[in-house]
């Protein structure tokens, strides 16, 4: 798939963090829209269709896990790739992402070379 049209939602609620992975990420030719919380996040889901999320747990009102199981069960979204970006590294908390549907776990503080990589992995 050709970066020019590859959507990338990034949703967080930090905005230092939402400005570093938006830049990032159009720097590496994406297509990028930005969520501060769940609610926007499902928002743009609905309206933008992303291939990939780069989705935080930990948020003010709809947390990461729901918005992972959102999209899940959206017909015709089986295609989107869901990174799980958190500060929470107990077992639990990795499990509990996978199970929500995510395709990736990556803890903070990661390598944005990292990411950028990982990006590139998934929707190759």
């Amino acid at each position: 798939m050709e970066n020019e049209k590859l959507k990338v939602l990034i949703v967080d609620d930090e905005p230092g963090i939402l400005m570093s992975l938006e830049f990032l990420m159009r720097k590496s030719g994406y297509h990028v829209f930005i969520a501060r919380n769940g609610t926007e996040a499902m928002e743009s889901i609905d309206k933008e269709q992303p291939q990939v999320v780069i989705l935080d747990l930990m948020m003010p009102d709809v947390d990461g896990y729901e918005v992972c199981r959102y999209l899940r069960r959206k017909e015709g979204m089986d295609f989107t790739k869901v990174i799980i970006i958190s500060a929470k590294t107990k077992e639990e908390d990795i499990k509990s992402a996978y199970e929500a549907g995510a395709d990736l776990y990556l803890p903070k503080p990661f390598s944005t070379r990292l990411l950028v990589d990982k990006v590139k992995q998934l929707v190759k």
